[in-house]
């Protein structure tokens, strides 16, 4: 399964707009709440200039993107911690996501109902946030209800695991979301990740505009941007009915488009980085048969856990992997140059795969 970004906001914010344009998977837009019920799926392949210079340099018959996964959610309303709307299965998938693309409505149209009236990107954001932290705080304390009664009857084990879900605790009543709350020690982390918490996911605002403001900004946008940067997160502007213009472009009449508009790349494009960014993924590319392709990893992946990224098989029977990096490789004819100049090292199953590398695995079937 690939990383997954779940993509969320209130109801009539755009999701589904710029879902369609991210993936072409044809989800239903349609100007009523929870015109989205059931979260739609969509594979994108990861743009890559680096894939394409590797298949140019060795001419393979086929070459492969490596890809991310996006789930358009239902949109929440206010009371979803508590079941209103569609909140609870809204909640629910978002558990199942690695990262979430909050999306920002920063767009007057008169044509396109708000849900509460007015447009309003920083009530829109609380709302949305307020939600996930109350599920958040019902969750912890279930947690802290159960490890009290462990440690009652003697059980020192839970100790540090009620000292953390306390802490998490106070920070939710003081609307701080978990994933801002730094712990000293990887079992600490571990602990905070066995609870699922929607608010220790990492988020990417999306402030979904107009062609205008994409243009010239403005108190939307800007509103945006300050909420992000005081949690840490990250943020971009699109303009998601120009994206579904551009996806239903062909490839070639996409680029034109954007020259035309004095853009050097789309909001789509954007995304991806910055989705790629939130999660600190990396690329590393393999040759072996006939196929060229990408992957994915997270940064700090060894050679052997890249490996069964790959299949579990070649995991089990990981023997040594050959490297050279695109960077060493760009300068190349080819892979046999490479050999000749002694680029190409091995590495064992610890080696740290870096952003970049091209890898052959050798392993025992």
């Amino acid at each position: 399964m690939g990383f997954r970004c779940g993509i969320i906001g209130l109801p009539n914010v755009g999701k589904s707009t710029i879902f369609n344009a991210l993936t072409a998977a044809g989800a239903e837009v349609a100007n009523y709440p929870f015109c989205t019920i059931d979260p739609n799926v969509g594979i994108l392949p990861v743009p890559d200039e680096r894939l394409t210079t590797i298949a140019r340099i060795i001419t393979p018959p086929k070459f492969t993107h490596t890809t991310m996964q996006f789930v358009d959610i239902a949109g929440l309303v206010k009371g979803a911690s508590k079941g209103e709307g569609l909140g609870n299965k809204f909640l629910g998938n978002i558990r199942d996501v690695d990262a979430v693309v909050h999306i920002v409505r920063c767009f007057d149209d008169p044509n396109v109902s708000h849900v509460h009236g007015t447009v309003d990107p920083k009530s829109d954001i609380e709302i949305i946030n307020t939600e996930l932290i109350l599920a958040d705080l019902e969750t912890v304390e279930k947690r802290i209800a159960k490890t009290e009664r462990l440690a009652k009857v003697g059980d020192k084990s839970v100790r540090k695991e009620l000292d953390i879900c306390l802490t998490i605790r106070d920070a939710l009543g003081r609307e701080i979301p978990a994933r801002t709350v730094v712990f000293d020690s990887g079992e600490s982390t571990q602990i905070v990740a066995e609870l699922h918490l929607l608010t220790s996911k990492r988020v990417l605002y999306v402030a979904n505009v107009s062609e205008t403001l994409l243009k010239e900004g403005g108190v939307y946008i800007n509103e945006v941007k300050s909420i992000a940067a005081e949690e840490g997160s990250e943020s971009i502007v699109i303009c998601g009915d120009m994206e579904a213009e551009i996806a239903a472009l062909l490839e070639e009449e996409r680029k034109d488009f954007l020259e035309d508009l004095g853009l050097e790349e789309s909001g789509l494009q954007k995304l991806i980085r910055a989705g790629y960014s939130m999660l600190d993924l990396i690329t590393f590319y393999t040759t072996a048969g006939a196929e060229l392709r990408a992957w994915t990893i997270r940064r700090g992946t060894k050679a052997s856990e890249a490996a069964g990224r790959i299949h579990s098989d070649m995991e089990r029977g990981f023997i040594k992997a050959e490297v050279i990096n695109y960077n060493q490789f760009e300068q190349l004819k080819g892979m046999t140059e490479a050999r000749e100049k002694g680029l190409i090292h091995f590495e064992g199953r610890d080696y740290v795969v870096n952003d970049g590398d091209i890898i052959y695995y050798r392993f025992k079937a």
